[in-house]
């Protein structure tokens, strides 16, 4: 299984940049991981918010694939404690054959077309983090996930 987490515009806090790096190489030692950016979009003062999200949601759309298993990173969705977040992994890895594909979409969310084509929605936390945070929240929690269920000391109950 290949997983990927697929966001809508590039990372610019060089600090990020380089926190999200350092959890991408650390997960990919236990697990194939990639980070896809779709460019967010131009001119978006002139546009509203939900002509925005339809838009980032064709591009979102586009950079699927047939056989793809899609989980979108809403605050809508099931919170998970670590632990439960590894176990989910673990159940992935042995029934996802092709990808299993995480989505941070843009600053309005996600367009009814990309909800349509979910098969689930997972929340990071019932708080409001920027989306560049949730990108390195994410990582970091998918790194812990590895580690856990490959007896790693990163994880302590």
């Amino acid at each position: 299984m290949k997983t990927t987490l697929l966001v809508v515009g590039r990372t610019v806090e060089p600090y990020f940049v380089t926190a999200i790096n350092e959890y991408v190489q650390r997960t990919r030692r236990y697990l194939s991981f990639d980070m896809e950016v779709i460019p967010e979009l131009k001119n978006t003062k002139s546009i509203s918010e939900e002509v925005q999200k339809e838009k980032e949601g064709e591009l979102i759309l586009k950079s699927l694939q047939p056989g793809d298993v899609v989980v979108l990173l809403d605050e809508g969705g099931k919170e998970m404690r670590s632990i439960e977040f590894a176990n989910y992994m673990e159940k992935k890895m042995n029934s996802v054959n092709k990808r299993l594909v995480f989505i941070i979409g843009g600053p309005y969310g996600f367009s009814q077309k990309v909800y349509a084509a979910a098969h689930e929605k997972i929340s990071l936390s019932r708080m409001t983090f920027s989306h560049q945070m949730v990108r390195l929240i994410f990582v970091e929690q998918l790194y812990r996930a590895m580690n856990i269920l490959n007896g790693g000391p990163y994880h302590h109950e």
